[in-house]
């Protein structure tokens, strides 16, 4: 199992961290698009690192077009010499409407496509040929010499897609390289839904298991005290709270039988309850969701519950992401 990190999302610090993360042993390390651009960031560590995979997780991909992708992920793959890794998710209707005023429609085909068409504009790069897309959402059919960038010499970036739902699953096995599993996800949700979605969508693609890299930012509640472990409960208990009054995450609880506390979550987010929601969270939904565990045990916690499951592991704690004692860790994972 791999062992990733996160680099904060402000581009000020994510060069020092990145380096820092790498001199730990990480094998990949991961920025996010929340109030900061996902890129800029990755583009510091480059010239900071030299091992380490640099990826999205996640850039928001309707936010943007094939081309714009295709051409910073060609950038990106230039400056850390092969090592980039374009993470993409969909984000949700609201958000790509009414925050980046762009089209929402058939998620999980346009998404499709959109791998599609980023591999047609890296193809036409690499080989000089005709650029010809059409699908669609999207038509790519003008290069001119001076948009061209030609061959990279560390061939095209990976792309992995992030998923919760079995439709985007399948497509994530189908065209892309890896698979950004959510971090509300439970062992049985991975095993029941999403592994046999993805397996549909590798058929589909007529490739296997080995074609593509699981990726579980694995949700954890840990410290070194009582005080410490309960702090750290309660942040994981408030995540999971926010997230399970979330529509589109409510088909991990009902999996599980627990339709009745996404519609109480729903409603008291509506309410703007966030602290009555996380008491909602007992020690049942919490130890299904996380590895809780003291701090010298969660290398072997994590292994044991999801080390037969996924490729690359990022340990998710909320509130203390960037705990430094957590690199520390890192060779136990790799043991």
């Amino acid at each position: 199992m791999k062992v990733d990190a996160t680099v904060g999302f402000d581009p000020v610090d994510a060069a020092a961290t990145a380096a820092t993360a790498e001199a730990a042993g990480y094998d990949g390390i991961w920025t996010a698009e929340t109030a900061h651009d996902p890129f800029l960031p990755l583009a510091l560590a480059a010239e900071r690192t030299s091992s380490v995979d640099l990826g999205t997780g996640i850039a928001v991909a309707f936010a943007r077009n094939p081309m714009t992708l295709a051409v910073v992920a060609n950038d990106l793959q230039t400056l850390s010499k092969g090592r980039f890794v374009l993470g993409l998710g969909s984000q949700i209707k609201p958000h790509i409407e009414k925050r980046y005023s762009m089209p929402w429609s058939h998620p999980a085909a346009r998404m499709r496509e959109l791998v599609r068409a980023m591999r047609a504009i890296w193809a036409s790069w690499a080989d000089g040929s005709r650029l010809f897309f059409r699908g669609e959402f999207y038509r790519h059919t003008l290069m001119p010499p001076l948009f061209d960038p030609g061959p990279n010499p560390y061939g095209t970036p990976r792309v992995f897609l992030a998923a919760v739902g079995p439709r985007m699953t399948e497509v994530a096995g189908e065209v892309a390289d890896g698979l950004l599993v959510h971090g509300f996800t439970t062992e049985r949700y991975l095993h029941e839904v999403t592994l046999p979605a993805l397996e549909r969508g590798l058929a589909a693609g007529s490739r296997t298991r080995a074609d593509v890299e699981v990726s579980l930012p694995g949700m954890v509640a840990t410290g070194t005290t009582d005080a410490e472990l309960d702090a750290s409960a309660r942040a994981v208990r408030a995540q999971l709270a926010f997230y399970g009054s979330t529509p589109a995450y409510r088909p991990v609880l009902e999996l599980h039988g627990w339709g009745d506390l996404y519609a109480e979550l729903h409603a008291l987010s509506r309410r703007g309850a966030w602290d009555a929601m996380a008491d909602l969270i007992d020690d049942e939904v919490l130890e299904t969701f996380a590895v809780v565990a003291p701090l010298a045990d969660v290398p072997r916690r994590v292994v044991e519950r999801f080390g037969e499951v996924v490729d690359r592991f990022t340990v998710y704690a909320p509130g203390a992401e960037h705990d430094d004692r957590f690199a520390a860790l890192v060779p136990a994972f790799h043991a």
